[in-house]
C-alpha cells in the first residue's frame, strides 16, 4: 500500500483559501484598534498580502494558460519573487521602525497562515492525481 503522504495529487483549488486569508487580515483589524497598535502596520501587512495574492492569481493565470517549459519558468521565477519582494519590504519597514516592521510581518504571516492551512488540508484530502473527482 502507497503512503498517502506521498502520492501525488490534483492542485487544490485557491479561490476558499485566499477567501479564509482575507477573512483573517480583515479580522485583524479590530484587534489591532482593541489592542492599541498602529493601524499602519496592520494596513502595511494587508497590502503585500493582498497584492501577493493578487500577483499569485495572474501567475496562475499563466501557468493556465500556457503549457510550455518558457512559462513554467516565469511561474517559478514569479512566485520566487513574490516571496522575495514581500521579505525586502517588511525588513525595510522593520529597520526604519521595528514595532511598525512587526505589526506588518504578524499581519502578513496571520493571513499566509491561513491560506496556508487552508491549501494544505484541501491537497491531502483531495483526490489523487489521475484519479476520478
Amino acid at each position: 500500500m502507497p503512503n498517502s503522504w506521498t502520492e501525488p495529487r490534483t492542485a487544490p483549488p485557491t479561490l476558499l483559501p485566499a477567501i479564509a486569508g482575507a477573512i483573517v487580515i480583515l479580522v485583524a483589524l479590530p484587534l489591532f484598534l482593541l489592542a492599541g497598535w498602529r493601524v499602519s502596520g496592520w494596513a502595511i501587512g494587508a497590502v503585500l498580502w493582498f497584492g501577493s495574492e493578487a500577483f499569485g492569481a495572474v501567475l496562475t493565470q499563466l501557468r493556465t494558460r500556457t503549457g510550455n517549459l518558457a512559462a513554467a519558468g516565469v511561474v517559478a521565477f514569479g512566485m520566487l519573487f513574490r516571496a522575495i519582494a514581500v521579505m525586502v519590504v517588511v525588513l525595510a519597514v522593520a529597520v526604519s521602525d521595528k514595532w511598525l516592521g512587526l505589526a506588518a510581518a504578524l499581519t502578513y504571516a496571520a493571513g499566509y497562515s491561513a491560506a496556508l492551512g487552508l491549501q494544505l488540508v484541501a491537497y491531502y484530502t483531495g483526490p489523487k492525481a489521475g484519479a476520478a473527482a
